[in-house]
């Protein structure tokens, strides 16, 4: 068998329906779009809702300003970090180990909850509150420079 001996299957292939072309053909005459109106034209244009008012035009703008230079944090609360570390250095990517942030974001510590032992937590940023209670614990805090 060569390359030129192969054919798709039988029924696998299926002439194209060639409409428009005469009275003899099974599409003729109109070719399948009824008689007059928009359809049997070019088309109704894409969002057109029959002159009811459309979509585009029913809802209202969009308000406001969305800064583009918006530095987004996932956060972390003093509490957490106080059920998941006992000892030890707390980073971003031991968060992510842990599943309490995904890998590669920039990390901010909160204020919620209390810490009654000593951690190092490295970050990205920390309220001043959960800065205030990771020291008064015996621990340090470290920021991240952005990178």
């Amino acid at each position: 068998m060569k390359l030129h001996h192969l054919k798709p299957a039988e029924g696998a292939r299926k002439d194209r329906s060639r409409v428009g072309r005469g009275r003899a053909g099974v599409r003729g005459k109109t070719a399948g779009r009824g008689t007059k109106g928009t359809g049997a034209r070019k088309g109704v244009p894409a969002g057109f809702e029959g002159g009811q008012m459309p979509l585009q035009r029913r809802v209202p703008k969009r308000k406001g300003f969305t800064n583009p230079n918006r530095v987004e944090y996932a956060v972390v609360n003093v509490e957490v970090l106080g059920q998941y570390y006992t000892s030890g250095e707390v980073t971003p990517g031991a968060l992510a180990e842990h599943g309490l942030v995904h890998k590669g974001t920039r990390v901010k510590i909160l204020a919620r909850g209390e810490l009654d032992h000593a951690l190092t937590v490295r970050a990205h940023a920390f309220s001043a509150e959960a800065r205030r209670k990771i020291e008064q614990a015996g621990g340090t805090v470290e920021v991240i420079a952005r990178g």
